[in-house]
């Protein structure tokens, strides 16, 4: 195992300081280490992307630097769980959800290793880089892969807590974070637990169910909304696979005008508005269910505070698409 190289490097001297963001996913880590669990860490020459230079800086011997090998890590990542320690492995989402898709399913899943897969830079928040880069076809991916955990958490805190979490769970874990500039949701930090949504409120109008990024600005569209006279509750779904199909059903139950609406950073096929939707099939709910995302295309390229608004996944965006639900 080896640590982080040319510390002289602009990128290496000044990522943390400008972007205090990227610390969570190494606190987290750190955290496990601390209390005695035998975690290990390594990235695809991103470390500094995510933030896993302080990690390797505080453990250098826990640390792997695997370079472009994405395939490579995730296989290495099985490999390693086989011997008792937890491997936490990160790249960019676009490639761990999509390109390492084949390890993941019959190295990780199938093999029932406790691999902790880290996709960050998650839906559209590369921008510039393209179509190669965006990754809004993950969750639909990571989800349909038998005994993957998959958690989309909505800013730092809640990672942090998820990360921990994580200590006494057996199944192997997608997680899909943004890129350390997320806005906070919870500013005093949080608990999470697996299976279970954090409900802001449920909504005679309306309940939206958020995850990830969106869910900062679910809350700030609903803000809006209930200032403006309606009655609108966000649903905070970090955890997407197992699902909280109890908060989606009480969603359902509390709904006078019969409606629920999804927003996620992600092709509306195949991610949350799916599995929100089979919930209510399977339950029998005659409700009408909005599934606002990307819709079924491939990305524009531009800045991504640029894409969240023209994809409606800001504040101001999501209420624009749930007042015309609700009108509709």
């Amino acid at each position: 195992m080896n640590g982080p190289k040319s510390p002289n490097s602009w990128q290496y001297r000044g990522l943390n300081m400008v972007n205090p963001g990227l610390d969570h996913l190494s606190n987290g880590l750190i955290d496990l280490v601390k209390t005695g669990h035998n975690v290990v860490a390594g990235s695809a020459d991103l470390q500094y992307s995510n933030g896993l230079n302080r990690f390797a800086e505080a453990y250098p011997d826990r640390y792997i630097s695997f370079g472009i090998s994405e395939q490579n890590m995730v296989s290495t990542a099985a490999g390693i769980a086989t011997t008792g320690v937890v491997p936490f492995v990160a790249t960019f989402a676009s490639f761990l959800g999509l390109l390492t898709c084949e390890q993941i399913r019959m190295d990780v899943a199938y093999s029932a290793q406790p691999v902790r897969l880290v996709g960050h830079h998650t839906g559209i928040s590369l921008g510039f880089y393209g179509t190669s880069h965006h990754a809004t076809e993950d969750i639909g991916t990571m989800r349909s892969i038998a005994d993957l955990t998959v958690v989309s958490p909505s800013d730092g805190a809640q990672l942090e807590a998820a990360i921990r979490a994580s200590a006494n769970w057996d199944q192997p874990i997608y997680f899909r974070i943004g890129r350390g500039r997320d806005p906070v949701v919870y500013d005093g930090g949080t608990t999470f637990e697996f299976g279970k949504a954090h409900v802001h409120g449920f909504g005679e109008d309306l309940t939206i169910i958020a995850c990830g990024i969106t869910v900062h600005a679910a809350l700030e569209a609903a803000a809006a909304m209930n200032a403006a006279g309606r009655s609108v509750g966000v649903i905070d779904m970090a955890s997407i696979k197992p699902l909280d199909r109890d908060a989606i059903i009480e969603a359902a139950d509390r709904s006078k005008s019969g409606r629920l609406m999804t927003v996620e950073e992600h092709n509306v096929l195949g991610g949350l508005g799916a599995a929100v939707a089979e919930v209510l099939t399977d339950e029998g709910k005659g409700i009408r269910l909005k599934r606002h995302g990307i819709h079924d295309e491939y990305s524009l390229i531009a800045p991504p505070t640029h894409l969240y608004a023209h994809y409606k996944l800001d504040g101001a965006g999501i209420r624009a698409v749930a007042e015309e639900f609700l009108r509709s």
